[in-house]
Parts: structure tokens; sequence; C-alpha cells
């Protein structure tokens, strides 16, 4: 009895030391690790009283991490901080015993940076200006240089009147007389995703985005532009993952590059499979607003016909695109070789053999049908992020007697193409939100449409759900044909058609675009 009363108070003193005090903010490794287990052995893993005791044992820092609380993520920072300190650097302004001032970082004022350091700071920040590379070229691929015609400050769909929202609509169809409102399906499929299709570990997210891929190499392979002797452009690469499948058809074709342009940094890119093969895989970090392809080291040493691809390319950077291969590259690359080549005197025995072996070189590129362009394929998406000052198709627009006020309305009401559809989406986007940072491409963007003009109250009593959706399919038909006429007019069979079914992606419409057999015959030189 003496025994039990001797440890009666013993056994009491912890429960009533962590009921009646809270834990401190910083404690020793061991003993947050004995308090914890000391609950857990008390009130088991069952739940209840022991289990509360558990959860605010743990409220605090990790051994050798930061004693800084986030209150924001319900956890302590995980930073570890310098030898003989509680806070890392980043929370050291907590610190009592610390007179250290840190400041915002004046090149990006989300992370801070000790006062006394600014100077060395600035020198490494990773948000600091890096030199641009040759290829950069400010806004060449910008297209409309007149600020007069960019429009600011317009009026939103919904404060139109009743009249004015009419006469846009009356405008929009007009304007699509003479367009095919049922584009063709090319819903195809390739051989080499076949393994990577019947994968029963892919979930629903991963399953669709194969079946683009697949369906977009089919549409390649029909082009016949999957083969040796090219250099792939994947526009807004992302992850990189449409390269990586066309790598995989072409089973180590010869003298084949990839360039894959992104312009911001990218998780979970699968370049790391293509290591070993630098010298054919190259990223370029760069906005395809000012992207020289003829700048680019690669195509300048090779001179390979190159193929514009892009899946799920985003509103006006397709324009971008477009006017990167088409007017950038192609049309620069057709100047220099017209340039007529400096005289000669007919004696010179040495220049006579150069003006031979040119000739022979011209007449092999006519015979092999070699254009700098060979080919476009692009899966179009987020027509209301389109913008006029880009946009390819003003001439066209233009002749419809349209122009970028009737533009800017018609691109942001695209966005009621999927308005039928936006609950369906909702419900699918919260299911996968789990496992779409890992397993699903984070270039898709056809779950984005402009949620305001979908929805407001004002088109209610004028248009029912179903006419919205056809008049957004409309304008988005009418931009989209604008940009097929731009390549048409320059030379290039183009044509739009669904390449997947709508269930698989709400955008699924895929550009192709190859040069046209008169284009192709005509002399280079």
């Amino acid at each position: 009895m003496a025994a039990g009363a001797a440890l009666g108070p013993a056994a009491a003193a912890p429960r009533s030391h962590l009921s009646a005090q809270p834990r401190p903010v910083t404690c020793t490794g061991s003993e947050r690790l004995n308090s914890s287990s000391a609950a857990i052995l008390r009130g088991g893993l069952g739940g209840g009283r022991g289990s509360k005791m558990a959860a605010e044992a743990l409220r605090a820092p990790l051994p050798g991490r930061c004693g800084y609380f986030v209150a924001r993520k319900k956890r302590f920072c995980k930073m570890a901080p310098a030898p003989g300190r509680r806070f890392c650097g980043e929370h050291g302004q907590h610190e009592e015993e610390s007179d250290r001032k840190r400041v915002p970082c004046p090149l990006d004022p989300k992370h801070t940076v000790y006062e006394d350091q600014l100077q060395k700071h600035l020198k490494k920040c990773n948000s600091r200006e890096k030199p641009k590379p040759d290829y950069f070229v400010q806004d060449i691929n910008a297209g409309l240089k007149d600020a007069t015609e960019i429009l600011e400050n317009q009026l939103p769909i919904s404060s139109l009147s009743k009249e004015e929202l009419e006469d846009l609509i009356r405008k929009l169809k007009k304007a699509s007389n003479d367009i095919q409102p049922i584009l063709q399906d090319q819903m195809l499929s390739h051989p080499a995703l076949q393994e990577a299709l019947n994968d029963p570990k892919n979930g629903d997210s991963a399953f669709k985005h194969l079946q683009q891929q697949a369906s977009i190499l089919g549409n390649m392979e029909k082009l016949h532009l999957l083969g040796p002797g090219k250099c792939f452009i994947e526009f807004g690469a992302g992850r990189g993952k449409l390269s990586h499948w066309v790598d995989v058809a072409l089973q180590d074709a010869e003298n084949v590059h990839f360039l894959l342009v992104e312009r911001a940094a990218t998780r979970f890119k699968v370049d790391g499979k293509h290591r070993k093969r630098d010298y054919i895989f190259e990223r370029l970090h760069i906005d395809i607003q000012h992207l020289c392809l003829n700048k680019v080291p690669i195509l300048v040493k090779e001179k390979l016909p190159v193929v514009g691809i892009g899946k799920h390319l985003c509103g006006a950077a397709t324009d971008l695109a477009l006017r990167c291969l088409i007017e950038s590259y192609a049309a620069q690359y057709d100047e220099r070789n017209e340039k007529p080549s400096p005289k000669r005197f007919k004696s010179d025995k040495t220049d006579l053999a150069f003006n031979s072996s040119s000739d022979e070189m011209s007449g092999r590129i006519v015979s092999e049908n070699w254009q700098p362009v060979a080919g476009i394929v692009i899966a179009l998406c987020c027509h209301h992020r389109c913008e006029w000052k880009h946009y390819v198709g003003q001439e066209f627009f233009r002749t419809l007697g349209l122009g970028p006020v009737e533009f800017n309305y018609f691109q942001r009401m695209t966005s009621w193409a999927t308005c039928g559809m936006r609950e369906t989406v909702t419900e699918a986007s919260t299911v996968d939100a789990k496992s779409k940072d890992e397993s699903s491409d984070t270039e898709e963007h056809d779950q984005v449409p402009n949620r305001i003009e979908c929805t407001s109250d004002s088109l209610q009593g004028l248009l029912t759900v179903e006419e919205r959706k056809q008049i957004g399919h409309l304008c988005k038909l009418l931009i989209d044909h604008g940009r097929m006429k731009y390549l048409q007019q320059r030379g290039y069979n183009a044509t739009l058609q669904y390449y997947t079914d709508s269930a698989v992606s709400l955008e699924n419409v895929l550009l192709t675009a190859v040069p046209s057999q008169s284009s192709v015959l005509q002399p280079t030189s």
C-alpha cells in the first residue's frame, strides 16, 4: 500500500502537467518523443483523452527544425535553423536574441533577406534578370504594334443591353454563314502508345491524356510528319509528354531533334528519360512571343525542316507559335535564300566550283520537296485568353466587316461553349484533385472558362443554356477559321478537325497544316 501511495503522485503528475499546462513552443527531441509516447501508452490508439493528449504533445517542432508555428498551415516550419538558433532564416525576426533586420527582396517580395546581406543576395537571387539567349528577340512574334487598336477597359458582356447583345449575335451568325459548323472526326491512335493505354495502373485523368496524345500522333502519321531528318518543336511543352511519345514513335530515327519551348519552370518533367540524349532533347526557357527560331543554334547548324506541335496550346500562345513558325522562321529563311550571290570572275575556278555546288544543293532541295516548316499539328485551347494584338486572323475578320471590338466580345463568349458541362466538370475535378499534380498534365486548360460570362444573371432571360453553348462553339469556330485562313494564304493546306471526343476533353479541336503542293515545288533560291 505504501508502495502504491508512493507511486500514485508520481504517476498522476504527468497527467496534470499535460492537461493543465499547454505544451511549450520549443522542446528537445527526447522531451517530445517521451511525452508523446507516454500519452499514447496511457490513451492507446483508439481515440479518447489519450489521443487528444498525443495530438497536443505533437504540437511542437520536430527535432532540429524551426520553432515558428505557421498558423496558415497549422504546423511548425520545417526549415532547419542555424546551429544555436531556434528559428530558421525566414523567421529569424521572431527570435528574441536576434537584432538583425530582415527586409523583402526587391526582386521578389515573396521572400525576405537579412538587410546586411541584401547586396550579396541580389547577386545570386533566383528572381534576378538572367542574360538573354541569342534567340531572344523582343516581341518578334507579337503581331500588332499599333497600340491604338488594342482595346482596354471594354465593357463586360453582362453590361450590354438586349439590343446590343442581339446585334452582336447577328454579326456572329452572318460572319459564320460560309463556315462549316460540323468538323470532321479524326479520332486516331498510334501503336507507340498502345502499351501505355492498356496499362491498368492508369487513372481516368492519365488515360484521357494518353488518348489525346495517341490521336495527335495518329494525325501526324497520317500527314507523313513522323520521320527522320526533322526538328520537332513542342510549344507550351510543360512536362514534355508529347515530345516523349513522338520520340517513342520514331524508334530512334536518325537526325531527329526536339526543342521544348516553355517559359515557366515545370515539375515532374519527363526530360530525365532522355538525359543520355541531351543532344536530341533541348529546353528553351523563353516566351514564344520573343522566340526567333533562326537564331537557335541547333537549327542554324543542322538546317532541318521543323514540325510545330502542341497539346492544348493556350489562347494567344497558338497565334504566337504560328507567327514564330510562318513569319519568323519560314519567311526569314526564304528571304535569306533569295538573296543574290555576290558577283565573281569567271576565271576563278574556285568560285565556279562553288557556284556549281550551290546549284546542285538548290536542285536537291527542290527535288526533295524540302520546306523550312514541314508541318503544324496543334490542339487548340482557351479561346477566351486570345488577344487581338496577337491574333493571326485579323485580315480574315476585317474581310467580314469585323474588328477588335467584335473579336474581344467573341473571345469572351467562347466560354459559353462549356457552360452546359460546368457542373460535370466541377464534380470530376473535385474527385481527381488529390492526384492531379502528379498524375495529370498541368497544361490542361479546358476546365477554366470565364465563369462570370458563363453565369451572368442578365443573360438568363435572353438565352437558354443550349443557345449559349451553340453561340460559344460558333465563336470558337470563327476564331479558329481565321487561323486556318492565315495558313492557307501562306501556302499551306490547313484543316480543323475533332481529334478526340468531348467526353475526353472539352477542347477537342486540332489544327493541322502541311505545305501545299504548289508551294513545295516552288524553288527556294
